[in-house]
């Protein structure tokens, strides 16, 4: 499922509670909410409510931390590739096939991941079949440097190349570790159980219950943030293609 869907159903699940506490007033006997059992059953909610502030927060430190990773990866991608262009600039003329291929790598990369109307499917699978930078180092390995300059400079091309394929392999790995879901049931299941308490002792008017209303969409809403910050490539908050961008107008001059 899409993290706009996971938001959705978790809204209606934590909606849902605030619906059934409000049905539970009229249901339960009398002596079940007296002043004694509100106590108790505060002091219990209390409990589930840290609980759940901390994994929450703790999701969202991480998400974010994981999203601005992916981030500094795609910027230091864009400087490997502008200096791997310089270097076979350097080179000279026998590098000039090697960097218009490099060149279109970029931009076919871009395509896939940032086209202007994005397609469906994973960005994610389409780094996985981009083997563009794997051609490149194929090539590079048919240049036969006359000079020792241009072997120094072919050896530092394709230290780059190397590093550039590694950051790839690392980004598609990094891709993998998303939320478990059994973590995310709980966290759903604990904010259903708060907010059917807060609609058992709610008053029965319409102020009140739009307000549960929007406090439960918030807590939807931060759920499908911290999805969406563990997806960096896909989905609706995506990290920025200006480095890469940035990058290809710098290579070719």
């Amino acid at each position: 499922m899409t993290s706009l869907t996971i938001g959705i159903l978790s809204a209606a699940c934590i909606c849902g509670g605030a619906v059934v506490g409000y049905a539970l007033q009229r249901l339960l006997p009398k002596h079940h909410l007296s002043k004694e059992a509100q106590d108790a059953i505060k002091l219990a909610v209390g409990v589930i409510a840290t609980s759940t502030a901390m994994v929450l927060g703790l999701l969202v430190t991480s998400s974010k931390s994981q999203f601005d990773a992916m981030g500094t990866r795609v910027v230091q991608l864009g400087a490997h590739l502008i200096i791997l262009d310089a270097t076979l600039a350097e080179y000279g003329p026998e590098a000039k096939s090697a960097r218009e291929q490099l060149r279109r790598g970029v931009e076919v990369t871009l395509e896939r991941i940032w086209p202007e109307e994005r397609k469906a499917g994973s960005a994610v699978k389409a780094i996985e079949r981009g083997g563009e930078i794997d051609a490149f180092r194929a090539t590079l390995r048919t240049l036969r440097p006359p000079t020792d300059e241009q072997r120094a400079l072919l050896a530092q091309a394709h230290q780059i190349a190397n590093d550039f394929s590694r950051s790839r392999w690392v980004l598609i790995e990094e891709a993998q570790s998303g939320l478990p879901p059994i973590l995310l049931g709980v966290l759903i299941f604990w904010l259903t159980l708060l907010f059917v308490s807060f609609g058992l002792f709610a008053p029965r008017n319409w102020t009140v219950f739009l307000a549960l209303i929007v406090s439960a969409c918030s807590m939807a809403a931060s759920i499908f943030l911290v999805l969406e910050m563990n997806s960096p490539l896909d989905g609706l908050m995506k990290i920025s293609s200006a480095p890469l961008r940035k990058a290809l107008e710098f290579m070719g001059h």
